[in-house]
């Protein structure tokens, strides 16, 4: 039975939220991980220890989330991700004397699973097919409340080209789906030199804010994009480059997200890569990142990974844990053009 002295969980979180505010405001924390931290803890964990007096909660009753959790059908990695936003409530009471310690959090043995790409062939076929049902209206099934109940309402949207520059501007410049809702012409630099490519001062994602330098296939897709923007009016330097009239850029990325399903299955492209995860734009920057560690030529992993805006380490585990050496085995037997090797 709670005491009347006792603290809820939830009468922490208002200031437990605020101090990771105001990390945002110092530069500490993105903004779009402080969303992720609200949305975990008022969708999840306010709604199950909410009216649990904060210092009566220990192992057991931590251990019985994290079983709930795992009913849902959560991966280990989303469940692990649960933990640390609920041990932050921890620390914070803590830290003010509302508990005498942290309570210990049960492990959490994380799996993580490759996000599968796409071999050169399937690249080259999605590109084609975005390019051939440009124009095409496909339909749309949604969910309509109405007096009646629920009904199915059946409406169309057309698949515009730039499906097509998009496919092949991501494959060509290693960018997040994220970056491509937020990316504007400002952001982009056309540079000519003895090398042609876009300099990406993109903003801030995952805490990295240096620029990305694409290949120089990205330059002519953006090239074309300005060259159809300029007669609708929308090459200003504050205009999203992808869909911009779409003001709504969560409902631009839905939109794209919704074309490139379309586009696997008309292409006849498996929707789950194999390791069971469904195929999404996201599996356009994996291709990036494979292709020049398959194709590249004495690219080294740190570079990769800086203009990628991600660590070696993310790499290794991520992208370049599904390469075999079958995969490159002109590489593996090459010779350096001096001396001879004695194997």
């Amino acid at each position: 039975k709670q005491r009347a002295s006792e603290t809820l969980f939830a009468d922490v979180v208002p200031a437990a939220l605020a101090l990771q505010q105001a990390r945002v405001q110092r530069g500490e924390l993105s903004s779009a991980g402080l969303r992720i931290f609200q949305n975990r803890l008022h969708k999840t964990i306010v709604p199950y220890f909410g009216k649990m007096a904060v210092n009566r909660i220990g192992y057991t009753q931590l251990s019985n989330f994290i079983q709930q959790l795992g009913a849902t059908g959560m991966t280990s990695t989303t469940i692990q991700q649960h933990v640390v936003a609920t041990r932050k409530i921890f620390s914070y009471a803590y830290s003010v004397n509302l508990i005498a310690s942290v309570p210990k959090l049960p492990s959490i043995k994380v799996t993580s699973k490759p996000r599968g790409s796409f071999s050169l062939a399937e690249y080259r076929l999605l590109v084609r097919t975005a390019s051939r049902i440009a124009g095409e209206r496909v339909p749309i099934t949604t969910t309509q409340r109405s007096k009646r109940g629920r009904e199915h309402v059946d409406r169309y949207a057309e698949v515009t080209r730039e499906l097509h520059w998009l496919i092949r501007f991501m494959v060509n410049s290693f960018v997040r789906p994220s970056d491509i809702k937020n990316l504007k012409h400002q952001h982009v630099e056309v540079i000519r030199g003895t090398h042609a490519y876009l300099r990406l001062q993109l903003p801030e994602s995952k805490r990295h804010d240096r620029p990305i330098v694409s290949l120089q296939p990205a330059v002519r897709v953006y090239e074309m994009l300005k060259q159809h923007r300029s007669a609708e009016g929308r090459i200003q330097p504050e205009d999203w480059v992808f869909l911009p009239q779409e003001k709504n850029r969560e409902h631009a990325l839905n939109l794209f997200n919704f074309w490139f399903k379309w586009i696997l299955r008309e292409a006849n492209i498996a929707l789950k890569d194999n390791h069971g995860q469904d195929r999404t734009l996201y599996c356009l920057r994996h291709t990036a990142i494979t292709f020049r560690l398959l194709y590249g030529e004495g690219i080294d992993m740190l570079t990769l990974a800086r203009n990628a805006r991600t660590s070696v380490d993310m790499i290794e585990n991520f992208y370049a844990s599904t390469l075999s050496g079958e995969m490159n085995v002109g590489m593996l037997q090459s010779r350096r053009s001096r001396g001879r090797s004695s194997t």
